[in-house]
């Protein structure tokens, strides 16, 4: 089975047997759990829309292994048009959800993983990437969601993991054995992992020697043998048992669902070991990752930006307001901003390059201006929908007042628009906009991909400076200008010289 329908996705993890708790409890049935299942429908329409026609290209691609039809989740990208249509996918998954669809992590650990085993292989001699070309391949037949584990606890974050005071704040291998390996510690804020099949590890940093324990790639099964998962809370989580209107949306919940893996002594047969102790390509699979997944946010983020700008606007509709200059400029506002964002993102997969592994990457240092753009602006569009929303983004009162018959006449008189138009769906649509503006998404949106602070510090080191440097010199003569002499016939002395005359 290459490609797995929504419902078949959600019938697949009732097969599962994670150990995951949630509010102080033991969670035995995820898929019926309702506080999970607005995430579980989320990733669920990355299966979906996979079977629909008219979603073909965004939502498909042709496997490099095996030449079959596969969701474009479990593709390694093997040209530029895998680049752009993988972020096409991710806006159009953002306007169908209007939150975080989880599969996007364990896309860009596949694709991350795939190009540095390649290179690690070249070095080392070691036999890391037809092991995982063979793990690919399992993922892609069975159509599987990966949960993308990245960070790492970190503790004191001014020591490297070998000199922390408990080594297990950094995964690490603490024991190698004939069939396999041993690893313990913990991964954070990991998105979407209670409903997903499998784990991939990767290190969250590049390592010294010193660190090489914590050079450790591996993908394991969701509910391994001695693997915790710690389920977050969200900002007005609880909402989605009160009610449809007061969770803003209730179909597909608020952020994605992240928690926190614990590895107590995890066993990981050779098999799905990708990285074991060659610290000098930890930085190398880091930056990889890194680049894949801030290049989604200009897709995803701007998916979300199209449904909050489609509510504002509903909201100026339902006020009497969307013919004012006002309105229209803060309108214009927003889907200016955001397609800013959208064509960076474009922008950096159409500068994309082929890798020695044959797969194709994106333009880092594109791919960092996206996400550094979506950790401000993200901020402003939303800014700008709470205006236009209005004051009753936070003093409307409950779903329950609403419903009740005493007062819910008061609410439903009080609380109208325009004449003509329902209490209802303006409280609903009032719900869905302090969802997205206000709660969850917005820290997501800023942290996500790593802070502000990673993606200045990329920007940094492939921004050329002294390249620009040098253009600058050229311009005013410090540095000697190989062309301008074909232009004017004239050497620069000769040319200058007239001025100085």
């Amino acid at each position: 089975m290459a490609i797995k329908s929504g419902k078949e996705y959600i019938e697949s993890l009732r097969k599962l047997k994670p150990k995951v708790y949630a509010f102080g409890e033991r969670v035995e049935n995820v898929v019926d759990y309702p506080l999970f299942r607005p995430h579980i429908n989320a990733a669920a329409m990355t299966y979906e829309l996979a079977n629909h026609p008219e979603f073909e290209q965004e939502m498909t691609a042709t496997s490099n292994l095996t030449g079959e039809k596969i969701n474009r989740f479990t593709h390694v990208h093997h040209s530029m048009d895998d680049l752009v249509n993988k972020v096409r996918m991710m806006r159009l998954l953002g306007q169908k959800t209007a939150t975080c669809f989880q599969r996007c992590v364990g896309l860009d650990g596949l694709n991350a993983v795939y190009i540095t085993t390649y290179d690690i292989d070249q070095k080392h001699g070691t036999d890391y990437h037809e092991r995982f070309r063979k793990y690919l391949k399992y993922v892609q037949d069975n159509d599987l969601m990966l949960a993308g584990a990245m960070s790492d606890p970190k503790g004191d974050r001014s020591l490297r993991p070998h000199q922390q005071e408990d080594p297990d704040m950094y995964v690490h291998v603490v024991e190698k054995r004939d069939d396999g390996i041993v690893v313990k510690g913990a991964k954070a804020h990991i998105t979407g992992t209670v409903n997903a099949h499998e784990i991939l590890a990767m290190p969250t940093r590049t390592m010294g020697e010193d660190d090489k324990d914590y050079a450790v790639c591996f993908a394991i099964p969701i509910d391994a043998e001695r693997v915790t998962l710690i389920f977050g809370r969200q900002t007005n989580d609880t909402r989605r048992l009160d009610g449809e209107i007061d969770a803003g949306n209730a179909k597909y919940g608020i952020v994605g669902g992240e928690c926190l893996i614990v590895l107590d002594n995890v066993f990981v047969p050779w098999e799905r070991v990708f990285m074991c102790g060659e610290y000098d390509f930890t930085g190398q699979l880091v930056e990889t990752f890194a680049g894949f997944h801030r290049s989604n946010y200009g897709g995803c983020k701007v998916g979300l930006a199209d449904v909050v700008t489609g509510a504002a606007y509903w909201m100026a509709e339902n006020n009497g307001l969307e013919k004012t200059p006002y309105l229209r400029d803060l309108m214009a506002e927003m889907v200016s901003m955001a397609e800013t964002c959208w064509s960076c993102s474009l922008a950096c997969s159409y500068q994309g390059s082929k890798t020695n592994s044959g797969a194709y990457t994106i333009n880092a240092l594109l791919a960092n201006v996206v996400k550094l753009n979506i950790t401000r602006m993200n901020y402003e569009w939303m800014r700008l929908a709470q205006d236009i929303t209005g004051g009753l983004i936070i003093t409307l009162p409950s779903e329950k007042d609403y419903r009740n018959p005493e007062v819910g006449g008061y609410i439903d008189k009080y609380f109208g628009g325009k004449a003509g138009t329902s209490t209802r769906d303006r409280m609903h649509m009032v719900r869905l906009i302090e969802n997205m503006a206000v709660g969850a998404g917005l820290p997501e949106a800023l942290h996500g991909a790593g802070s502000p602070m990673a993606q200045k510090m990329m920007i940094q080191r492939r921004s050329n400076l002294e390249g620009k440097k040098e253009i600058a010199e050229t311009i005013v003569g410090i540095r000697p200008d190989k062309y301008f002499e074909e232009i004017t016939g004239k050497t620069e002395d000769e040319y200058f010289k007239e001025f100085r005359e």
